[in-house]
């Protein structure tokens, strides 16, 4: 019985303890290749100290400030040249920092600590890099048909489908690769089979920030996206319905 008492006072102290590192915590995301912004701000006061570290990485230093300037000698090679601070606003309590090219290896947990004559403070930010899925080829040969995209983080799903739904199981083949930029290639082969004959064909593509897909006909016609025109016709009705309505308030002033 004392053991069983021990284990839930053991679990209920770690449980606290978790909710007590993961509250407060900023969730950033950024684009892969492009700059994003950590935020952090603290009471304006003198002898302002900034450090930025990246927990994740065994709290290597990603930016440090004091004495009021940088000190890029602390800070680790892979963020060399890539973080600045927004110095014409420290003195008004902003301590973001700015990131640059953001890659793969920067995603994880930082920690911004701000210390001036009248205390410290300590914030937490979870960053992740996303590369979304920017195009979905897709193309038949012979009877095979091949889905593909590049450059993709994190990991993503592939997904065939077919209108009217098959009444078959699909047959496909799906490989991913990783680049040297960690990020990921994913590629899929569809076999045909003769009930897929007159079969709209589509391949979809997501993570977990995007998803794209591209439709194609057994054929290998490109299938218009479905309610183009029907969008366009709607817009030609709003417009000749104002016009109908215009006429007629002009015909009875």
């Amino acid at each position: 019985m004392m053991g069983v008492n021990f284990v839930m006072v053991f679990v209920t102290v770690v449980f606290l303890w978790m909710m007590t590192v993961s509250k407060g915590d900023t969730e950033v995301s950024c684009v892969f290749m492009e700059k994003c912004i950590l935020p952090c701000t603290f009471q304006s006061d003198t002898d302002i100290v900034i450090h930025w570290l990246q927990e994740t990485a065994g709290n290597i230093h990603v930016h440090s400030f004091y004495h009021n300037q940088d000190q890029p000698a602390l800070q680790d090679k892979h963020f060399r040249g890539r973080t600045s601070l927004f110095n014409n606003q420290i003195s008004r309590g902003n301590a973001s920092l700015l990131l640059m090219w953001a890659d793969v290896h920067d995603e994880g947990r930082y920690k911004c600590y701000t210390s001036t004559i009248t205390g410290n403070k300590e914030s937490f930010i979870n960053l992740e890099v996303n590369a979304p899925v920017q195009e979905v080829t897709l193309q038949q040969v012979g009877n095979t048909m091949n889905c593909s995209s590049e450059g993709i983080f994190p990991e993503p799903q592939l997904i065939w489908s077919t209108s009217p739904p098959s009444n078959v199981s699909l047959q496909y083949e799906t490989t991913v690769q990783q680049t040297e930029q960690q990020l990921y290639n994913i590629s899929s082969s569809l076999i045909l089979s003769d009930s897929d004959k007159d079969s709209v064909f589509s391949c979809n593509i997501s993570t977990r920030r995007n998803w794209r897909n591209a439709t194609l006909s057994e054929q290998g016609n490109v299938v218009p996206v479905r309610g183009f025109r029907g969008g366009v016709f709607a817009a030609f009705l709003v417009v000749a319905a104002a016009g109908l309505a215009l006429y007629c308030k002009w015909k009875r002033s």
